[in-house]
């Protein structure tokens, strides 16, 4: 079904594998193909409940972009190639179903801006992230000056960003930037655990949470619909109360019993 990357389903867990394992997973027009056309997958299959983004193989989770693929392009080529790689993002990020990122290696420019697009992220203990595209004469073109500096702040993401600097997974952790190191064994494991413990929560809620957290970092009035971060969580606590799950967890809370979540 999809030419760069491999797929499995298993207790709701969907793993998403970059598999070009020959160019270290670097992202080209194939891979945001399967990308674009995976995520509508997460979004219509109503077995899967979370996801994980990974790489194959053990020396990256995606090195990069493919470089061939478009060190010839003119202005207009280039500014479409940023288009589409962040749209595929937002994709991504806008996602109502959780989507962790396991970073097993290099997650280097256009691999880190996939792994920061993910709601949060786990690495294994020789992951390496960078941004080093201004080592090419170029900038981060798939939201890297933007996710970057929200998720480490200003000064950090300034100095990582124009010295080309990579930074090791226990950089990465002190900074914010991953939630969890872990040997490269139990990496998978890791972030299942923690995706099974949130397919126990409200579904509807859990995607709630993800649209206001969102609102809170994402600047652009065009993904926002002019609202505030305030004015979404307003939005959506209202929403919630509509929710059979509201009403299941509220019994179950009074009720002294674990609720059941169905996901409506």
């Amino acid at each position: 079904m999809y030419n760069t990357i491999l797929t499995s389903l298993e207790n709701g867990i969907f793993t998403i594998t970059i598999n070009r394992p020959d160019k270290l997973n670097a992202l080209n027009k194939d891979v945001f193909n399967d990308l674009d056309a995976v995520m509508d997958e997460v979004k219509n299959n109503a077995d899967i409940k979370t996801v994980i983004i990974t790489g194959s193989g053990t020396k990256a989770f995606v090195a990069g972009a493919d470089i061939t693929e478009f060190s010839s392009f003119n202005k207009e080529e280039a500014m479409h190639l940023s288009k589409r790689g962040q749209d595929v993002f937002f994709k991504i990020e806008n996602s109502k179903k959780p989507v962790v990122a396991a970073v097993n290696g290099f997650a280097l420019g256009g691999g880190c801006e996939l792994a920061m697009a993910c709601h949060f992220r786990l690495c294994s203990e020789h992951a390496k992230f960078g941004q080093p595209e201004v080592n090419l004469g170029l900038v981060p073109g798939y939201g890297g000056t933007q996710r970057l500096t929200q998720l480490i702040g200003k000064g950090k993401s300034m100095e990582l960003q124009m010295s080309a600097q990579l930074i090791d997974a226990n950089e990465a952790l002190r900074l914010g930037l991953v939630n969890y190191v872990t040997t490269a064994e139990s990496l998978l494991d890791k972030t299942k655990e923690i995706l099974t413990v949130i397919q126990t929560k409200a579904p509807v809620a859990v995607g709630k949470i993800i649209e206001c957290i969102n609102v809170a970092i994402v600047s652009d009035s065009a993904y926002t619909n002019g609202k505030s971060g305030y004015e979404k969580e307003i939005e959506c606590f209202g929403e919630c109360f509509e929710t059979e799950d509201m009403k299941e967890g509220t019994a179950a809370f009074v009720e002294k019993r674990k609720a059941i979540f169905k996901g409506n």
